[in-house]
């Protein structure tokens, strides 16, 4: 095997755990803090793609339109998202999981419904941006441009979220929330709204990460699930809502699949479920995860 197809298979691994280190980040985020399994999050994840294909559809290809509608899309996706917050999941807060769980799974046929009447059934695609359509050369690897600007975004959104949550009033005030909620309401704290922010926020980070995958994979039906088992399979990796936890999932799962589609392809998938099962066999809360998931 040359070293250049050892290289274009890391690289190719990093850019996909960028694409789902935005989405299983939201998920964990959202588990940590409001305390629900949201299985509609690919979901969300879907919608900012389909989004992304209609804006491209209206504005045609440019640098600045691509950008501006992927910060539109993340927008409209998180104002989605704190909607349903605020209308009908906040009822279901300290309730049995099950309820949570039928509600998000009810929002996955739902949207999955919405979909397929506004776009139909068939594949759509949008161009990358004209300015990151080229690609880089080194070691006789070959690194789309796209691909290594997405993955140095992705690592500036996810410092930035970081250093919000560990540095800021706004992070500790989170952090506190995850932690013990009466306390922060007993505070003065609007817990509820709080709550409704954290969700928006992980949604859009899920729509975020729809719009930027939008340029390099077919986007249709279906994407959702993958989505969401790829993202639970990070966040159980790296140890539910825990931050860095889920980060180093998501490498783990993008290179382990990229390298097994080289060696075995046959079992890649196989070969991803298999280190999730030894992580839970031998770390049941994940490899940085704690027994009370709660950190971020």
């Amino acid at each position: 095997m040359s070293t250049s197809a050892l290289l274009n298979q890391a690289f190719g691994g990093v850019t996909m755990a960028s694409y789902l280190a935005l989405t299983a980040i939201g998920l964990s985020l959202i588990f940590g803090v409001v305390r629900v399994l949201n299985f509609a999050h690919g979901s969300f994840y879907m919608v900012g793609a389909y989004l992304a294909y209609e804006l491209s559809r209206w504005f045609g290809p440019s640098d600045a339109g691509f950008w501006a509608g992927a910060l539109v899309v993340a927008c409209v996706v998180a104002a989605l998202g704190a909607v349903i917050e605020r209308l009908v999941l906040r009822h279901l807060y300290g309730k049995d999981e099950l309820f949570q769980l039928l509600f998000t799974y009810g929002l996955v046929l739902i949207f999955s419904d919405g979909v397929k009447a506004i776009w139909g059934v068939e594949q759509v695609s949008v161009a990358r941006p004209p300015a990151l359509a080229g690609r880089f050369e080194w070691a006789g690897a070959v690194f789309p441009a796209y691909g290594l600007f997405i993955s140095l975004i992705s690592v500036a959104i996810v410092l930035g979220l970081w250093f919000v949550i560990q540095r800021t009033r706004v992070g500790r005030i989170i952090r506190a929330a995850a932690t013990d909620r009466e306390m922060i309401d007993a505070l003065g704290v609007n817990v509820a709204w709080l709550y409704t922010g954290v969700f928006a926020a992980g949604c859009f980070l899920a729509g975020l990460g729809g719009a930027l995958v939008a340029p390099v994979t077919a986007i249709g039906l279906g994407m959702d699930a993958e989505m969401i088992i790829a993202a639970f399979i990070a966040v159980v990796i790296g140890g539910m809502g825990s931050f860095w936890g889920t980060l180093l999932g998501a490498l783990i799962y993008g290179q382990v699949l990229a390298f097994g589609i080289l060696f075995i392809p046959e079992f890649s998938l196989f070969a991803v479920f298999a280190l999730m099962a030894v992580v839970l066999i031998v770390r049941p809360h994940g490899l940085l995860g704690s027994r009370e998931a709660v950190r971020v």
